[in-house]
């Protein structure tokens, strides 16, 4: 088993994101998985592709259309077309072949997108900005 250091992914809630797994010890591998944990205590498959030119096989919760994975010789990859605040923890992918496996971690840290309070505050802000300034010029025209 090798394994590599965990890479942290920021991404804002309702974005797309791409997770990338390479694997430059066995090209061609057998067997690729995704899998998370969840509530840091239970590893949950996603998918896995039994040969990197196969149809990949989506677990129970991960059949949504939300998540696809995708696979050429020496990668791996996990798209995730939405990603929610739920999403955010710890992935793991990894390669099998002939008994030996290589593991990956990646972070993936979801943040809430700013709120409509927020933008509109900004919009105000603005709006204010551009009145005291046409009053002020007004002031020094005069």
């Amino acid at each position: 088993v090798s394994a590599s250091e965990s890479h942290t992914v920021d991404v804002q809630a309702g974005e797309k994101v791409t997770l990338l797994c390479s694997n430059r010890i066995f090209k061609y591998s057998t067997y690729r998985f995704w899998s998370r944990f969840v509530n840091r205590t239970m590893i949950r498959c996603i998918a896995s592709i039994y040969s990197y030119n196969s149809n990949p096989r989506y677990c129970d919760e991960y059949q949504n259309g939300n998540f696809e994975m995708t696979s050429n010789s020496s990668d791996v990859y996990l798209k995730i077309k939405k990603v929610d605040l739920s999403d955010s923890g710890l992935y793991l992918c990894g390669f099998i072949i002939n008994g030996d496996m290589v593991i990956d971690i990646k972070h993936l840290n979801v943040q809430e997108n700013p709120d409509g309070i927020t933008k509109l505050t900004s919009v105000i802000l603005g709006g204010l900005t551009v009145f005291l300034l046409m009053v002020i010029i007004g002031l020094v025209v005069k």
